[in-house]
C-alpha cells in the first residue's frame, strides 16, 4: 500500500532524535533545512552530532520524559531494536509520529528519498519497497530543475499578495500564477517589474478571448499540441458530448466547465445559446476553449460560432482538429484515399435543410464520382442515400462501410456493398452517430 505524501510545517516545531550514530545524522542532516527545534537523545553521540549547530543534546539514555512537551515527530534511530521498537509504542499510544530506522512495520511515517532547493520540497517513496528506486527518480527529478529555480520561488512568492490584491477572482488569478511562472522558466531568472506588468496586464485589465479547437475524432491523444496548450492555460471549458472526457482533465482545476451537449435524437443546447455563451464567457474576462469534437469547421458550426464571437468583439481563434471522416475511417482501417482505387475525397451533409429530402441539391452528381464519399450525420437518411445513389447510376456493388467510432457509446463497423448496406446495418443495430462510407477503399481493411 503506497503512503500518502503530505508536507508539514516543522519550522519551529520540536523534533525528537533518538540516536547518536552515523544513522541518526543523516536523518537530522535531513530534517534541518525545514527549521525544527531537533532534540537529540542519546548515551554516545558522534563527533558531526556533537558539533553541529542547533541540535538541543541531552547524552544520556532515552526516558519517556523525553515525550514531554509532545514532540511534532519522534525518530527511533538506535542500534539496540527492542529500544526502537519501545519508542515506537510509546509514541503510537501517544499518536505522535514516529520513523523507527530499518523496522517499517513500526513506522507511522517513512523518509522520502528528498529534494530541496529554496521553497521547492519534494519526497518519492515507494512504501519501502526500494529505496534504491526512490533515490534514482530523485536524481532523475534534480536533473530536471531548471538553474535559478530557488530565486524564481523567492520572487512568485513575493507576487502572491500584489496578485491577491490586483486580480480578486481565484481562477483568473490561479491563471496569471501560471503565466508568470512559465515567464520565469522561459527567461530562467524572475522578471523585472516591467517584464511582470506586460505579462499581466491581460488579467489585472481582462479581456477575455475564446479559441475553438479541434479534439480531433476519438482518444484524447488526438488533439493538436496546440489545442492543449490553449486547454491546459484556459480558465473556462465549453464542451459537447463527442470529446474524450480526458480531455477535460487537462484543463486547469480552477477552469469552469460547461457543458453545452449536442447529438443528434437528444435534447442539446441550440446554437444561439452556444454563441451566447461564449460571448458572455469572454466578456467576463475569461480565456476560453470552445472543445469541438473532430474540426470546428467541418459540419461542426464553428464558422456561425466565429462570426458570432467576431460580431461581439470577442478575440477569437480556431484550431483545427482530426475530423471523423479521415479519424473514424483511418480506425476502421480505411484510407480515404489510395493510389488506384480513390484520388478524391467528397464529404457531405446529410442534413440540408432547403431540399425536401434533405440532401444536397447536386445529390445526383456524386453517384459519378469515381472518390470516396463520406455522409455525415446522415445514419437515419441511409436508406434515401442508398436508393438515389443507384438511381443515379452508383453499381449496387459498389463497396460501402458504416462506421460509429471515436467517442461514440456504441462502437461498431460494418461493411457490406452498397446495395446490402442497408440490411446490414439494420442486422448490426448500429446508432448514431455514425458515418457512411461509399468506394472502393470501404473494401479495404488495413488492421487486419
Amino acid at each position: 500500500m503506497p503512503h500518502f505524501p503530505l508536507f508539514v510545517n516543522l519550522q519551529g516545531q520540536r523534533a525528537l532524535v533518538v540516536g547518536g550514530g552515523k544513522v541518526a545524522l543523516r536523518k537530522v542532516q535531513k530534517l534541518r533545512p525545514y527549521g525544527p527545534a531537533i532534540c537529540l537523545v542519546a548515551p554516545q553521540i558522534c563527533d558531526e552530532l556533537m558539533k553541529m549547530d542547533g541540535v538541543s543534546l541531552r547524552p544520556r539514555a532515552f526516558q519517556v520524559s523525553d515525550l514531554r512537551p509532545r514532540p511534532a515527530l519522534v525518530i527511533a534511530a538506535t542500534d539496540d531494536f527492542e529500544v526502537n521498537r519501545e519508542i515506537a509504542a510509546l509514541c503510537k499510544k501517544r499518536h505522535i509520529p514516529v520513523n523507527v530506522v530499518d523496522d517499517p512495520e513500526n513506522c507511522s511515517f517513512q523518509f522520502p528519498a528528498l529534494v530541496h532547493r529554496g521553497e521547492l520540497s519534494a519526497g518519492i517513496s515507494t512504501g519501502g519497497a526500494s529505496p534504491a528506486a526512490a533515490v534514482y527518480f530523485k536524481e532523475r527529478f534534480q536533473a530536471l530543475l531548471p538553474e535559478g529555480i530557488e530565486q524564481m520561488l523567492d520572487w512568485l512568492e513575493e507576487q502572491r499578495p500584489i496578485l491577491k490584491r490586483e486580480i480578486p477572482e481565484q481562477s483568473r488569478r490561479a491563471a496569471a500564477f501560471r503565466r508568470l511562472f512559465s515567464a520565469c522558466l522561459e527567461k530562467g531568472a524572475p522578471l523585472t517589474e516591467q517584464e511582470a506588468a506586460l505579462c499581466l496586464e491581460a488579467d489585472i485589465k481582462p479581456v477575455g478571448s475564446v479559441a475553438l479547437v479541434g479534439a480531433g475524432c476519438g482518444r484524447a491523444d488526438l488533439i493538436t499540441v496546440r489545442g492543449l496548450e490553449l486547454l491546459k492555460q484556459c480558465q473556462a471549458v465549453v464542451y459537447d458530448d463527442l470529446i474524450d472526457p480526458a480531455l477535460l482533465d487537462a484543463a486547469p482545476e480552477t477552469a469552469l466547465r460547461v457543458y453545452m451537449g449536442k447529438r443528434s435524437g437528444s435534447h442539446s443546447a441550440r446554437q444561439d445559446e452556444i454563441n451566447q455563451k461564449l460571448i458572455e464567457l469572454a466578456r467576463m474576462g475569461y480565456r476560453v476553449v470552445r472543445l469541438k469534437g473532430g474540426d470546428p469547421y467541418l459540419f461542426g458550426r464553428g464558422g456561425e460560432e466565429m462570426l458570432a464571437l467576431k460580431a461581439a468583439g470577442v478575440p477569437c481563434q480556431e484550431v483545427p482538429g482530426i475530423c471523423s471522416p479521415i479519424g473514424i475511417s483511418a480506425e476502421a482501417g480505411i484510407p480515404v484515399t489510395h493510389r488506384g482505387l480513390s484520388r478524391s475525397l467528397h464529404i457531405v451533409t446529410a442534413h440540408t435543410s432547403d431540399t425536401p429530402d434533405g440532401l444536397p441539391r447536386d445529390f445526383d452528381a456524386l453517384a459519378a464520382l469515381d472518390g470516396t464519399l463520406v455522409f455525415l450525420m446522415g445514419l437515419e437518411q441511409l436508406p434515401r442515400i442508398v436508393s438515389r445513389l443507384m438511381a443515379a447510376g452508383k453499381g449496387g456493388e459498389t463497396p460501402a462501410a458504416v462506421l460509429s467510432g471515436g467517442n461514440s457509446t456504441h462502437p461498431a463497423q460494418v461493411r457490406a456493398p452498397l446495395s446490402e448496406i442497408e440490411e446490414a446495418v439494420r442486422r448490426s443495430g448500429v446508432s448514431a452517430p455514425a458515418i457512411i462510407l461509399v468506394g472502393r477503399v470501404a473494401g479495404l481493411n488495413l488492421n487486419d
